[in-house]
Parts: C-alpha cells; sequence; structure tokens
C-alpha cells in the first residue's frame, strides 16, 4: 500500500482541481504498476513535493538505487525527461534518467542523496568533499556559488525542440501587465510592477535559446552519491524546462533563503558565474520579469499586493545599472 501525504492531496486538490484530484486517486495504481513492471523494491519512506510523490526504490536486477518519480504531466513538467536527457548527455550535471513511460509522465531517476540538499550548505551543514563553513552569511554565499556552478553548466546547453519557450511566456505576460498593474492596490507597488513590465519590454526580442531549468533553488541541488559515481558532486534536479535567456533563471536564487541584504550581492555572483557581468541590465532585465511572472499569476488568484520578498528584490535591482 502507498500512503499518500495529506500535503500533496491538499496541494493538487488546491492548484489542479479535477485533475488534481483524479491524479491522487490514480497514485496508489500508478506506483504499483511500475514496481512490478519497472522490477522495484520501496527502499525508504516516499518524499513529496508541491506536484509529485517520490519513492526511494531498488532495482532488484542490479541492486541499483533509484527513485520513482509520479508527478501529474502539464506544460511545466511535460519537458522534464527531455532536458534531463540533454543535460545527461552533454554531462552539464542533472539527475539521470533511468526509466521514463511517456503515457504517464513517471520517471525512474538516479538516486541522490535527499538528506543533503544545497539549502543545508546555507543553513551551515557539511559541503561534500570540504568542510563547515562558519558564519550564516558566509555559508549562505557558498550555497550561491555553488547554485552558480550548477546553473552555468545546465545554461550552457541549447534547448531541444519542443520545450515551452520564454518568448511565449513574455508575450502572455507583457498582455497581463497592464490589468496586473491596476488591480494592485498600493500606488508604489503599482510604479513597482510598471517598471518591471517596461524592462521586460526592452529584452522582449531577444527570449533565448538555452535550456532553462525554471526552478533552480537550493532544494531543488541534491548531493550526489559516492555509490553512484557522484561523491563530492552536487546535483540538480525537478527542472520545469523552458528554452530562454539565462537571466531569467536568477530569480529563484534570490528568492529562496531571501535576505534583503544579499540580493544584490547574490544577483552579481550570479551574473559572474554565468559570464554576464558585463551584460547586467539584461540579467537585471530578466528577473525583473520573473517578478512580474509571479504578479500576473498572484493577481489572477485574487492577490491586490505584491508578495514583500519579490517587491524587495524589484526594488533592489532597479537600482543596479
Amino acid at each position: 500500500m502507498i500512503d499518500i501525504p495529506d500535503e500533496l492531496i491538499a496541494t493538487q486538490y488546491a492548484y489542479n482541481g479535477a485533475a488534481g484530484r483524479a491524479f491522487v486517486a490514480a497514485l496508489p495504481g500508478l506506483a504499483g504498476r511500475f514496481l512490478e513492471e519497472w522490477g522495484l523494491r520501496r527502499d525508504g519512506a516516499a518524499m513529496y513535493g508541491m506536484c509529485a510523490l517520490v519513492l526511494p526504490v531498488v532495482r532488484e536486477a542490479d541492486g541499483v538505487p533509484a527513485a520513482l518519480k509520479l508527478q501529474l504531466v502539464d506544460e511545466e513538467t511535460v519537458g522534464e525527461p527531455v532536458a534531463l536527457r540533454a543535460w545527461g548527455a552533454a554531462g552539464a550535471g542533472a539527475v539521470g534518467v533511468l526509466g521514463h513511460d511517456p503515457g504517464t509522465g513517471a520517471l525512474l531517476l538516479e538516486r541522490l542523496d535527499e538528506g543533503r540538499p544545497l539549502s543545508g550548505v546555507a543553513g551551515g551543514g557539511d559541503i561534500p568533499g570540504g568542510s563547515r563553513l562558519v558564519g550564516e552569511v558566509a555559508d549562505a554565499r557558498r550555497a550561491v556559488t555553488v547554485l552558480g556552478e550548477v546553473l552555468a553548466r545546465l545554461a550552457a546547453v541549447p534547448a531541444p525542440e519542443g520545450l515551452r519557450t520564454l518568448g511565449d511566456a513574455v508575450e502572455r505576460m507583457l498582455a497581463a501587465a497592464p490589468e496586473a498593474v491596476g488591480r494592485l492596490a498600493d500606488e508604489e507597488e503599482r510604479r513597482l510592477l510598471a517598471d518591471c513590465a517596461a524592462a521586460v519590454r526592452e529584452v522582449a526580442g531577444e527570449p533565448g535559446d538555452r535550456l532553462l531549468h525554471w526552478d533552480l533553488h537550493y532544494d531543488n541541488i541534491l548531493a550526489g552519491r559516492a555509490d553512484a559515481g557522484r561523491a563530492g558532486e552536487w546535483v540538480a534536479l525537478d527542472p520545469k524546462p523552458l528554452a530562454g535567456d539565462p537571466g531569467f533563471e536568477l530569480f529563484p536564487a534570490l528568492d529562496n533563503l531571501f535576505d534583503a541584504g544579499e540580493v544584490v550581492w547574490r544577483f552579481d555572483a550570479l551574473t559572474e558565474a554565468l559570464g554576464m557581468e558585463r551584460d547586467r541590465g539584461r540579467a537585471r532585465a530578466w528577473t525583473l520579469g520573473r517578478v512580474l511572472q509571479n504578479a500576473v499569476w498572484a493577481v489572477g488568484d485574487g492577490e491586490r499586493e505584491l508578495a514583500p520578498d519579490h517587491a524587495e528584490i524589484a526594488r533592489r535591482l532597479l537600482g543596479v545599472r
């Protein structure tokens, strides 16, 4: 029997409605099917995020540890196996794909060390191949530096054909921007969001063609396992891939583990890692695009104010030239 975590049920019901309810109802059967078809044995407690159930497993034929990922396939997740295989072929530092069922979206992935996310380094955790850092800011900056290194490897890979594109996303967000601005209750926030939209318009004609992760925050990078030949490596997982400009990738690392005083330092470190330090204006514009994108979604859900952290990121970056 597979116990479905209450938190996963709640998020699926809240965000995906009837499709989410159908997905939750099908999960036990899906898990049983792929445990049998792929010759897998359960090897630990189930894990979950907002959209997926992940079962630690062992492949019975060869004893290889793996992770069975079951998720509702939508426009954000449909490209995950394509992106992971492209990064794998390039040796770019993403989790490996051991199996994929196109009909359900089920994935059998390389097992990483789920107990060692990069967020643990930001909180003073041990660094694979290194030692514990001293001081909260030093720890967080080390995590940002590692994330920048991972991001640079991922963004060096051209996007395969057929993925959703930043160009399409920009077209939609700019079309929705005037209404989103008008619905905000605070005048200063209306000006702030309008400035974000203006910055995006300046770069909208060149949306880029790199393979983007879109959600590269500190809990989406885990330490590799020695038994998979990944000792000392940091490995990215859970992409919501699209084709676009690497500058659109910076926002999660600014917002996750938010620290207002570190926004500009993190932005500078990440643009340097990506080789964008001479084109910070473009990186800034695309990061403000993430503020705009989130605001458009929030206003569509009935919100009338910007998320405080998002507003502060925009304020800080609008001062960057």
